[in-house]
């Protein structure tokens, strides 16, 4: 089995642990979450009251400071969610991880990693299931590329069941 190309940011009892299909190249290639230029990621957790101070990529692992996790469906590929498929796809190995953190949610970023991680179309929101026993929620992507999908009022409504 191929090493992971980000480590997970997992602890028990986290308040939600945000969950991407796989890192874009420029996470990849930074080693860090939500690395690429354009992605509001970073800005959206302040903004929304997530966390009181603004992160840079590089400092993902502080994130567990404020009892939010990070992790990818995929841990073995990179690149754009076309680019990237269905290659490395774990939904089981995602299922494990969330149930021995035991957050009180998982948040997908992207509809394309809600529908990946769930094996069915999804809507922006809470859903109505469970993964390893933390309710589910799919969020609009923060990517740059996804930008005319954006909006904020989902993350908000996280941000609120999270608090």
């Amino acid at each position: 089995m191929r090493a992971p190309i980000l480590p997970d940011v997992l602890a028990p009892g986290m308040r939600v642990v945000f969950c991407g299909t796989a890192p874009g190249t420029a996470s990849a290639r930074a080693g860090a979450y939500y690395a690429g230029p354009g992605n509001r990621f970073w800005a959206t957790l302040p903004e929304v009251g997530l966390i009181p101070v603004l992160l840079s990529p590089a400092e993902f692992a502080r994130l567990a400071e404020f009892g939010i996790g990070l992790t990818d469906i995929s841990k073995t590929a990179s690149g754009s969610d076309a680019e990237v498929g269905s290659h490395g796809v774990d939904r089981k190995r995602l299922t494990a991880a969330i149930a021995t953190a035991a957050p009180r949610h998982v948040a997908f970023n992207g509809k394309n990693a809600g529908r990946a991680a769930l094996g069915h179309p999804v809507i922006y929101g809470p859903q109505t299931e469970t993964i390893g026993g933390a309710s589910v929620w799919v969020l609009p992507s923060t990517s740059g590329a996804a930008r005319g999908f954006w909006d904020i009022d989902p993350w908000r409504e996280l941000a609120h069941a999270a608090s």
